[in-house]
C-alpha cells in the first residue's frame, strides 16, 4: 500500500499578502460600486447632524449660527468617521455567517488578506464621508481659516484616527454571533463616547465628573486638533494626546482583533 504524503503549506511572503490584501480591498470597493446604499451611514448621517445641530442649537450654544458651525465641523469629522469605523466589524461578521470565509480557506490566499483587505476598503469610505461633510459645510457658511497644507494634514490625522479605532470593531465583530448584534453593541460603547466629548458643547458647561473624561477623550482631542488645523489655533497639546489614544487602541486592539479573527475562521 502507497500512502501520498500531505503537500507542506505554501509560503506566502509579506509582499504576496499585500497583494492578496489590495486584491480584496478592491473586492469591497466593488461591493460598494455596486450597492451605493451601504453608503447611507456616511453621507446621510453627517448631513443630519449638521444640519441639526447647526440650525437647533447654534444660537443658543453658539451665540451665532456662523460661529458655532466654526467649531462644530470639525468635531462632526471626528464623531462621524469614528461611526463609520463600525461598518469594518459589521461587514466581517456578515462574511463569516455568510460562509464567505470558508471559500477564502480554500483559497491559496494569506490569512490575514481578508481581514487587512476590509480595513483598507473602509479608507473609501472615510473619504466619502469627509467629502459629503465638507461640501454639505461648505454652502452652510462652514469656511476653512487656515492653508491648504494644514487641511490635508487635518485629513490625513483623521483617517489614521479611523484606522487605529476601527481594531476594536473588528475585534466586536469577530466576537458577536450576528452583524445585528455587533453593530448593536459597538454602538453602545460609540454614542455614549462622541456625545460625551466637546464636539457639540464645551465642556466647561458639563458637570465636574463629565468634564473630567470629556477633557481627555479621544474624540475631544482630536477634535480639538482638527479644529487647530483647520480653524487656527493650538494643536500640539490635542494632537499629542490624540496619538496617545491612537496608539494605545492599535496596541490593545490589533492584537485582540487579530485573535478573534483567527479564533473565528
Amino acid at each position: 500500500m502507497t500512502t501520498l504524503a500531505l503537500e507542506p503549506p505554501r509560503h506566502i511572503s509579506p509582499v504576496k499578502g499585500l497583494q492578496h490584501a489590495l486584491s480584496l480591498a478592491w473586492r469591497g470597493i466593488l461591493k460598494i460600486r455596486k450597492n451605493p446604499e451601504q453608503l447611507a451611514d456616511v453621507t446621510l448621517m453627517p448631513i443630519i447632524f449638521l444640519l441639526m445641530f447647526t440650525y437647533l442649537f447654534g444660537n443658543a450654544l453658539g451665540g451665532s449660527i456662523s460661529n458655532y458651525l466654526q467649531g462644530l465641523v470639525p468635531g462632526v469629522i471626528v464623531m462621524n468617521i469614528l461611526q463609520a469605523s463600525l461598518s469594518v466589524g459589521v461587514g466581517l461578521n456578515t462574511d463569516v455567517t455568510k460562509g464567505v470565509f470558508d471559500r477564502f480557506r480554500s483559497m491559496p490566499i494569506a490569512r490575514s488578506a481578508p481581514l487587512v483587505g476590509a480595513v483598507l476598503a473602509d479608507i473609501v469610505r472615510y473619504l466619502v464621508c469627509l467629502t459629503v461633510l465638507m461640501v454639505v459645510a461648505t454652502i452652510m457658511g462652514y469656511r476653512i481659516g487656515t492653508g491648504p497644507l494644514q487641511f490635508v494634514a487635518a485629513i490625513l490625522l483623521v483617517l489614521a484616527f479611523g484606522l487605529s479605532f476601527c481594531w476594536g470593531s473588528v475585534f466586536v465583530g469577530m466576537l458577536m454571533k450576528s452583524p445585528g448584534a455587533a453593530q448593536g453593541l459597538m454602538f453602545v460603547f460609540i454614542m455614549p463616547l462622541t456625545f460625551g466629548s466637546n464636539v457639540f458643547v464645551a465642556t466647561a458647561t458639563m458637570p465636574g465628573w463629565l468634564r473630567a473624561w470629556a477633557d481627555i477623550s479621544p474624540v475631544s482631542l482630536m477634535a480639538n486638533a482638527l479644529r487647530g488645523l483647520m480653524n487656527g489655533g493650538p494643536v500640539a497639546g490635542p494632537l499629542a494626546g490624540a496619538l496617545a489614544w491612537m496608539a494605545g487602541a492599535v496596541l490593545v486592539f490589533f492584537p485582540l482583533a487579530t485573535w478573534a479573527y483567527r479564533r473565528r475562521v
